[in-house]
């Protein structure tokens, strides 16, 4: 960054991304694209022509802060970079920057995954991106991300997520996908703790766990230290009740040894009441932490804020779903900017007194030089 120009410390975290354009046709300089893009998604922007038309409108406002000598960059310009911009470099920066956004390890952090379903390409066989992403739920903040190989599934893109994370001292909660023996290890390793979701296709593990507490609870857990919590919300016409156990009695378990260090499992039952209508479901759980039915219940309902506070702001909010944006590295790429731009939304809700939503900021950003210059200067 020139002299003269205000420091942008997300600039300053991705300073190592390599520019992938050859010197001849590097008009506009990487940072420039980059902080463009930010600053664009950040007030609505979903596609190149969209970048373009907001730089346009905002050239006075970027000139505060880079020097954009041969003015805005085009629409082309913008998804040429993106295609070409390598998004292990480019992820691997995003990383270090939520690094700093960070006051301390998170508690508890979800996995979890969300495909961009108009992502895919039919004339080059392409298949939409799924993405894995990790959730601090507390923050709400993004941690990070990992592409699933199109061959591949959930589970062999989660453990490179992880690898990329400090997660000492966290609790981690993965869905059923990630309910594997490796998972499990790879979490323990990291000196931190998990709650997976077990279902079905752990196939006899499964059913083991869900005949025992289909008994246990028959007997009422005679013989058998059990600890129980319920609590309930009532809100518009509904009322759910959740109803958790959670045991160390596992020795019975086959093949035990073989999930590091599992020490307890736990069933949830969750009712919901809705216009006198009653749906009840049961779910099964195993953890690395002791039988703690409060704990385990909160982080389990915890779990699921990846779903309505990351995956559905940026289906809804930042219309994700349905981005055409689709060739080469450009859809891994621009999610990492969505999330870079949600990140910095996020933590301006938090330090402002207004109640404001996510959509109502990203307008008032666009309407007003102040809003969006007090959301990517802001100092954490």
């Amino acid at each position: 960054m020139e002299a003269g120009f205000e420091s942008i410390k997300f600039l300053d975290y991705f300073a190592e991304v390599r520019d992938p354009r050859i010197n001849r046709k590097k008009l506009y300089p990487l940072d420039e694209v980059l902080f463009a893009s930010l600053c664009g998604v950040i007030c609505g922007a979903e596609g190149w022509k969209d970048l373009e038309l907001f730089c346009n409108s905002k050239i006075d406002f970027l000139k505060k802060y880079l020097p954009f000598k041969n003015g805005i960059p085009s629409n082309d310009t913008f998804a040429r970079v993106f295609w070409l911009l390598n998004p292990k470099q480019f992820k691997e920066c995003f990383m270090r920057w939520v690094s700093y956004l960070q006051e301390k390890i998170p508690k508890l952090v979800a996995l979890d995954g969300k495909k961009i379903r108009r992502s895919f390409d039919k004339a080059k066989d392409k298949k939409a991106l799924h993405m894995i992403s990790a959730f601090a739920t507390e923050s709400n903040i993004v941690l990070g991300q990992e592409k699933v190989n199109c061959k591949s599934n959930e589970i062999t893109a989660i453990p490179k997520l992880l690898e990329l994370l400090d997660l000492k001292g966290s609790l981690v909660t993965i869905d059923a996908m990630g309910c594997q023996r490796e998972i499990a290890k790879k979490i323990k390793d990291q000196d931190a703790d998990y709650i997976l979701a077990l279902k079905d296709n752990q196939g006899v593990f499964h059913d083991e766990v869900k005949t025992f507490f289909t008994e246990e609870i028959k007997n009422n857990f005679e013989g058998v230290e059990c600890n129980f919590y319920e609590d309930f919300d009532k809100a518009h016409r509904r009322i759910e009740i959740r109803k958790c156990w959670s045991t160390e009695d596992i020795e019975w378990i086959t093949n035990l040894k073989r999930w590091k260090g599992l020490k307890s499992i736990s069933m949830i039952e969750s009712t919901r009441i809705i216009d006198n209508q009653k749906t009840t479901e049961i779910r099964f759980y195993i953890s690395s932490i002791s039988a703690n039915a409060k704990k385990i219940s909160w982080a389990v309902r915890s779990h699921w804020r990846i779903e309505n506070s990351l995956h559905w702001i940026l289906d809804v909010t930042f219309n994700e779903d349905n981005s055409r944006i689709r060739r080469k590295n450009a859809p891994e790429n621009m999610t990492i900017v969505r999330h870079a731009a949600l990140n910095l939304l996020r933590k301006f809700q938090e330090t402002t007194e207004q109640k404001i939503s996510i959509r109502g900021l990203r307008k008032k950003a666009g309407w007003d030089n102040k809003t969006l210059e007090s959301l990517i200067l802001q100092q954490f």
